[in-house]
C-alpha cells in the first residue's frame, strides 16, 4: 500500500457514499486505503461503516468522542494512523474533487518534492466554491497576509490555507505540530521547510451540508498564525489586547451612563476576566488542556488569580489618576499592559500546567522510547 487518504470529517454523511465511489473511479488498480477521522454528533460513523463494508478498497474509521484541536487534529491522528508512506488529505464534503488526485499523486512520483499543495490560485485553479465574495476576498487576503510572515517557507506555496494537499509521511515531525482549528497545511509547511510542488484545482460547490466556516474559526487561524511566527507568548497578548479593548470600550461605556470610575473598572475586569478566559481556554492553550485537568479548575485557578491581579491594579490605577491627573482610561491602559507578563507567566506555568501523573506518564513513556531504541 502506497497511500492513505485522510479524510476528516464532522456531519458529513450524506458525502460518503458519492465520495468513495469517486475516489474508487479514479484509483481503479491502485493500492490505497480512506481512513475516515470522523468527530461527528450525527450518524456519519454508521453512514461509514455501512460504506466500508461494501466498498472493495479498504475503508477505515476512527470516531473520536471527545475531539481535539478540531479539523487539524484528527488530520494528525490520521498522519499516526496510516499504513501508507504518503498521505492525501482532502475534505469530505467533494469541494476537494477527487478528479484532482491522481494530477498530485503524478507530480510527486517526479520525486523531487516532500508534499504537493492543490492550490485554488496557482494558474488553471479555481475557486468557485466559496459561497460568495465576501469569503472569496476573505481568503485571498488570509492567504497574502499568512505569505507575508513566511515569506521563506511558503516562497513555493500559492495556497497555503488549502486542505487539500499529498505529503510524505517521513517528511514531518509530527510530535512537532500543534494544529488549532482548520489549517493543518500551514502549520505543516510553517513547522519545517520542505520542498513543495503545486497542481492548480477547481475547488467546487459543497455536494450536500453546510459549511463549517465561522467566526470561531476565524480566531482561531488568527491566533495559529501569531503563535506560529511569534510563540504562544503573542498569542496571549494578542488575547489579551483584544480583552485590553473590551475592558476599556466597556468601562468608557459606563462612565458615560454616570458610573463612578473605580466602579467602572471593577465591572470591565469582571467580564474580561471571564471573556478572556474563554479565549485562552479555546485558542491559545488549547493543546494543553487534555494534560491540565478539569476545565472547571482551570477556571478557578485563572478567575482567583486575575481578581488576586486586578485587586493589586485597580488601586495601583485610582493613585496614576489621583496623584498624576491622567485620564482614567489610560491608566487603566499602563496597567493592563504591566500586568501582562505576570498573566501569560502564571496561565502558562499554574493553570495549564500537566497534571502530576500526566507528566509521569510522558516521562515513563520516554524512558520506554530510550529503551526501546536501545535495545534495536
Amino acid at each position: 500500500m502506497d497511500l492513505t487518504i485522510i479524510v476528516p470529517t464532522y456531519n458529513e454523511g450524506p458525502n460518503v457514499v458519492e465520495l468513495l465511489r469517486r475516489i474508487g473511479g479514479v484509483l481503479d488498480g491502485r493500492d490505497f486505503e480512506v481512513l475516515f477521522v470522523d468527530d461527528s454528533t450525527d450518524d456519519t460513523p454508521a453512514i461509514v461503516r455501512a460504506a466500508a463494508a461494501a466498498s472493495p478498497f479498504p475503508v477505515r474509521l476512527l470516531h473520536r468522542d471527545r475531539p481535539v484541536d478540531g479539523l487539524g487534529g484528527a488530520v494528525l491522528e490520521g498522519f499516526r494512523m496510516a499504513r501508507a508512506p504518503w498521505c492525501l488529505v482532502m475534505d469530505g464534503d467533494l469541494q476537494h474533487p477527487p478528479e484532482a488526485i491522481p494530477s498530485l499523486l503524478e507530480r510527486a512520483d517526479a520525486g523531487d518534492v516532500d508534499i504537493v499543495v492543490a492550490s485554488r490560485y496557482a494558474a488553471g485553479g479555481t475557486s468557485t466554491g466559496l459561497a460568495d465574495a465576501t469569503r472569496t476576498t476573505v481568503s485571498r487576503a488570509s492567504t497574502l497576509l499568512t505569505k507575508s510572515m513566511f515569506p521563506r517557507k511558503l516562497a513555493g506555496c500559492s495556497d497555503p490555507m488549502t486542505g487539500f494537499f499529498l505529503v510524505d509521511r517521513g517528511a514531518l515531525d509530527l510530535d512537532a505540530l500543534h494544529p488549532r482549528g482548520f489549517k493543518i497545511l500551514l502549520e505543516i509547511l510553517a513547522r519545517r521547510q520542505l520542498r513543495i510542488g503545486e497542481v492548480p484545482f477547481s475547488f467546487a460547490q459543497r455536494h450536500a451540508g453546510a459549511s463549517k466556516a465561522s467566526f470561531r474559526q476565524g480566531l482561531r487561524f488568527l491566533t495559529q498564525l501569531t503563535a506560529l511566527r511569534f510563540g504562544r507568548m503573542s498569542a496571549f497578548a494578542l488575547v489579551g489586547g483584544f480583552g485590553a479593548v473590551v475592558n476599556l470600550a466597556i468601562m468608557w461605556g459606563l462612565m458615560r451612563l454616570g458610573v463612578e470610575y473605580v466602579v467602572a473598572a471593577v465591572i470591565a475586569s469582571e467580564v474580561t476576566i471571564i471573556g478572556n478566559f474563554l479565549l485562552l481556554e479555546y485558542l491559545v492553550f488549547a493543546d494543553m488542556r487534555a494534560e491540565s485537568g478539569l476545565m472547571r479548575h482551570r477556571f478557578a485557578k485563572s478567575f482567583l488569580f486575575n481578581n488576586a491581579e486586578a485587586m493589586i491594579r485597580i488601586p495601583v490605577l485610582w493613585l496614576l489618576v489621583e496623584a498624576t491627573h491622567i485620564s482614567a482610561v489610560l491608566a487603566a491602559a499602563l496597567t493592563l499592559i504591566a500586568a501582562f507578563i505576570v498573566r501569560f507567566v502564571f496561565h502558562a506555568l499554574v493553570v495549564y500546567a500537566p497534571r502530576r501523573s500526566t507528566r509521569a506518564a510522558a516521562a515513563a513513556a520516554a524512558r520506554r522510547r530510550v529503551r526501546l531504541g536501545a535495545e534495536r
